[in-house]
């Protein structure tokens, strides 16, 4: 009646309703696609953030180049799910293995492991040294959290000063990479599904020639 408080639940306009349906799809999807994690949806309080595909796929092929003729070679891919995927799906046969924290990932089957990059070297003994090519992503855009992943590369690495390392991570953190792996930035820009504030950039501890952009100029 007139002049009687609606304890009933405010409705939503349609344009409302279309916006939270296209964000819940979205969420539960963590965009699906060439490089995306089905499915699995980004947990940005993980600090989750899929690369686009095209990012996805630049850096995969450029894993793939560097293994080479190679197919006993192996690559660790470091809090890195997008990167995972789609070096499956480019090159199906690669002996990719992902380590990560979200355990939701380990319907990869034998190819997971959960890795939390607070316990670098808390990992099964039998990685120690045992891949070729390391790629990692640290979580978070810190001092620790790199001098931590530092560690994991170290680990994982057949050789911590001659494997080829690829590290995705914020400009802000150019001088401690190169300092604690050597790496040195490249002119390709990663990308992410949701853009992020902060710049991001991919390094690598060799001379990638022409690919990905190649070592940016040092002034």
């Amino acid at each position: 009646m007139a002049g009687e408080e609606d304890d009933s639940p405010p409705a939503l306009s349609v344009h409302a309703l279309e916006a939270l349906r296209d964000f819940m799809r979205e969420r539960d999807c963590g965009g699906a696609g060439d490089g995306g994690e089905g499915s699995v949806g980004e947990d940005w309080g993980l600090s989750q953030f899929w690369y686009d595909d095209f990012t996805a796929r630049i850096v995969a092929e450029e894993v793939v180049r560097v293994i080479g003729d190679a197919p006993e070679r192996s690559v660790a891919c470091i809090a890195c799910p997008s990167l995972y995927t789609m070096l499956k799906k480019i090159y199906p046969g690669i002996r990719a293995h992902l380590f990560e924290y979200d355990r939701r990932f380990a319907r990869h089957g034998s190819d997971f492991t959960y890795y939390d990059y607070n316990h670098p070297e808390d990992l099964p003994g039998h990685f120690e040294h045992r891949f070729y090519v390391v790629a990692a992503d640290p979580p978070y855009l810190s001092e620790e959290c790199l001098e931590k992943t530092t560690r994991a590369v170290q680990f994982l690495s057949e050789d911590h000063q001659k494997s080829p390392v690829l590290l995705l991570t914020g400009s802000v953190q150019q001088e401690r990479a190169f300092s604690l792996l050597g790496v040195q930035p490249c002119g390709f820009r990663p990308a992410h599904k949701h853009k992020l504030g902060n710049e991001f950039k991919l390094y690598t501890n060799y001379d990638p020639g022409e690919n990905v952009g190649g070592w940016e100029l040092k002034e």
